[in-house]
């Protein structure tokens, strides 16, 4: 929580010396009772104080007083808003290896369900593309609302040989770019963008992850990325089984180097808790938000409940 006029936190200080005041007050009674030396006389001739409830009814009011001032520097919290424009584009690894099957029923059959349920889950103001990546990259689905285009080109991936992830990155920037361009109004700032990388394997073809890491820096855009499979996943190509072992330690670089989230998805049902985090990550952001009405609010009860207790306890207010 901050304070929008933190100024006005000053008051606290006139709150303090009241209650000081008030303390010293009780101490220099105490201590002129102490001097009648005819205590039942005292109690004959002085009215009865309602003891304890004198003490409640100030200490309402000096809470109350601390709750107004603090609702006067206009305190605000973070609140969580839905975006209101975003680009992500979901590029998903279509190289042979996304057919090993520790991952039921296939590594490629789960991406494809759990890429449906991101698309689903962005708020619809949320610009979505869609690039696939095997021996190439390719921008099949530039960024868009039309998220029925998005799940058509989601269910016609195919997989081809090789992996190349930084060429992903590098389409994946080219369209945020040309969207970006397209769309923004002059002299306005681009929308956030994100990309959204799954794989299960190394660069091997194309340009280096590296280069493509300083140019999502470069660009402010931020890599996330999920670690598809296990380390015991195998495919049979041309009749010879081959280890496939998801590479976490790669791809959890490249998020870690761009300000992204990198996690790891062995099971369907963990693939699409990540994806919904994400989706969460994209499509809200937080925002200050006065609260002060509430400070107010509480503030003017708690002196309403000082002058009730001094009206029923001590019938009077002063």
């Amino acid at each position: 929580m901050v304070f929008l006029s933190p100024g006005y936190l000053l008051l606290l200080l006139v709150v303090a010396v009241l209650g000081a005041a008030y303390l010293l007050v009780q101490l220099r009674r105490k201590r002129y009772v102490a001097r009648f030396s005819n205590v039942d006389l005292l109690g004959s001739v002085a009215p009865r104080r309602p003891g304890w409830r004198r003490h409640l009814t100030f200490a309402l009011l000096l809470v109350g007083l601390t709750v107004l001032s603090l609702g006067v520097a206009r305190p605000s919290a973070e609140v969580k808003v839905p975006r209101e424009n975003a680009t992500v584009i979901l590029s998903i690894d279509v190289s042979l290896s996304m057919e090993a099957t520790d991952v039921l029923p296939s590594r490629i059959a789960t991406a494809k369900q759990a890429a449906k349920s991101f698309v689903e889950l962005l708020p619809a103001r949320i610009n979505l593309g869609l690039v696939s990546f095997g021996g190439q990259a390719n921008l099949l689905v530039p960024p868009t609302r039309d998220r029925e285009a998005v799940n058509a080109a989601i269910s016609g991936l195919h997989l081809q040989e090789s992996t190349a992830i930084g060429e992903a990155i590098f389409t994946s920037l080219q369209a945020i770019q040309v969207f970006s361009r397209s769309s923004a109004e002059k002299g306005t700032p681009p929308p956030p963008a994100r990309i959204v990388l799954l794989s299960d394997g190394t660069n091997t073809v194309g340009r280096s992850v590296a280069s493509a890491v300083t140019a999502a820096q470069r660009a402010h855009v931020q890599v996330s990325t999920i670690a598809f499979g296990t380390q015991n996943g195998t495919v049979t190509i041309n009749g010879i089984a081959r280890q496939v072992p998801a590479d976490d330690q790669a791809l959890r670089q490249i998020a870690d180097s761009t300000g992204g989230s990198f996690h790891t998805a062995h099971s369907e049902q963990e693939l699409s808790s990540v994806y919904q985090d994400i989706g969460s990550q994209i499509g809200y952001t937080t925002k200050h938000k006065d609260v002060s009405w509430r400070f107010m609010l509480g503030g003017l009860l708690l002196l309403f409940a000082a002058g009730g207790a001094a009206m029923l306890w001590a019938g009077r207010l002063a």
